[in-house]
């Protein structure tokens, strides 16, 4: 049974920074590409990062490029999404997805960036 978990989340002063943590069991994690997804308030589901099985290859949302850093320990079977200046826009539930699409992700993790 895949498990995905995210963990991390919480509210945060613009500028500040987090780091969301994806916990998972059940599949062949370093053997697949990962992703993570947000989903703003009254808006659809958007594509952040991914990651390739051997993080030689990343890409990023243009919009939080230079800001946010993905990695995984293929050891660990975790993958993590660092988040730095953060903005009101990136107020979001932020999913952990398997492959590059949102089809198998987990429960989502409340980011809240706010003063």
């Amino acid at each position: 049974q895949v498990q995905l978990v995210e963990s991390g989340g919480g509210l945060v002063q613009p500028g500040g920074s987090l780091r969301l943590s994806c916990t998972t069991s059940g599949f062949d994690f370093s053997h697949s590409w990962m992703s993570w997804f947000r989903q703003a308030p009254g808006k659809g589901l958007d594509w952040v990062s991914s990651i390739s099985p051997s993080s030689l290859s990343k890409s990023y949302l243009d919009s939080v490029q230079g800001r946010f850093n993905i990695s995984r320990n293929n050891a660990e079977n975790t993958m993590w999404l660092h988040m730095n200046n953060l903005q009101s826009e990136d107020t979001a539930v932020y999913y952990c997805t398997k492959d590059l699409s949102d089809a198998i992700r987990g429960r989502g993790i409340q980011v809240t960036v706010s003063s």
